[in-house]
């Protein structure tokens, strides 16, 4: 395995994103709230995070799309309109690439004002090949030097594979690529402990959005969570409460 060293702290904004996963203490874990327009990506800057990740499932419902649905057109307008809104780094998860050569998903993602990207490892419900991908991974690192940080999404437990070692040689696979950060979607978060002690670098994990349930987000990065995003969370939670408004308005 390599080992994974974080890069330097020079130039744009993908280096301040790319530092700000350096943290002070693992009960301080990156908290990355996902906007999916550009006014809830204001509402969140007020607040005062730091960074924010756009979730394509929130962006797509926004647009009325079923996730996995939406345009790559659409998808960087989308995420170009909350850049434009906001002046704090913005990472975009942009599924599985749209099918892009690696310098075009580029080149489109830093059209967009994006700093990162989140990229996923399965198409149509499939497990891809990870030797394959991991070379599509380098591709796009190399296409984006150091101006994207690359969140290598890992789909084995959202696909029914629960070994922790198939998500831990899938990670290695893609660090080796370039990652700067891997992603096991829907891991348990009482293997999260497990899955740190064999995974070099940052480690995205998913979170609910204040059900008050599972762990505390503190509790979370103790675990091993150097980042959490809470996927489109946020934009279903804002669809309920409105149509709770709409129900007593009615």
């Amino acid at each position: 395995m390599s080992e994974w060293r974080p890069g330097p702290v020079t130039g744009g904004g993908a280096a301040v994103f790319r530092a700000l996963h350096r943290r002070p203490s693992p009960a301080d874990p990156l908290v990355l709230p996902g906007p999916w327009d550009a006014a809830g990506a204001r509402v969140l800057v007020e607040a005062g995070f730091p960074a924010l990740a756009t979730p394509s499932a929130g962006i797509a419902a926004s647009l009325g799309y079923a996730d996995g649905q939406t345009p790559a057109d659409e998808m960087f307008a989308a995420v170009a309109r909350i850049t434009r809104a906001v002046d704090v780094p913005v990472s975009a998860d942009v599924e599985g690439g749209y099918g892009l050569a690696p310098k075009e998903l580029v080149e489109r993602l830093l059209e967009a004002g994006a700093v990162g990207c989140n990229l996923e490892d399965s198409a149509h419900g499939v497990l891809k090949d990870p030797r394959r991908h991991a070379d599509w991974l380098a591709e796009v690192r190399s296409a984006a030097a150091d101006q994207l940080f690359v969140n290598a999404r890992i789909d084995t437990f959202l696909r029914g594979v629960t070994d922790p070692d198939r998500a831990i040689e899938r990670a290695a696979l893609y660090v080796a690529a370039g990652a700067d950060c891997v992603y096991p979607i829907g891991a348990p978060h009482g293997l999260l402990p497990l899955l740190r002690s064999g995974i070099q670098g940052p480690v995205n994990v998913i979170a609910s959005v204040g059900d008050g349930e599972g762990p505390s987000l503190a509790e979370l990065g103790e675990r091993g969570a150097t980042r959490i995003t809470f996927g489109p969370g946020l934009q279903r939670r804002a669809t309920r409460a409105l149509r709770e408004i709409a129900e007593r308005l009615r």
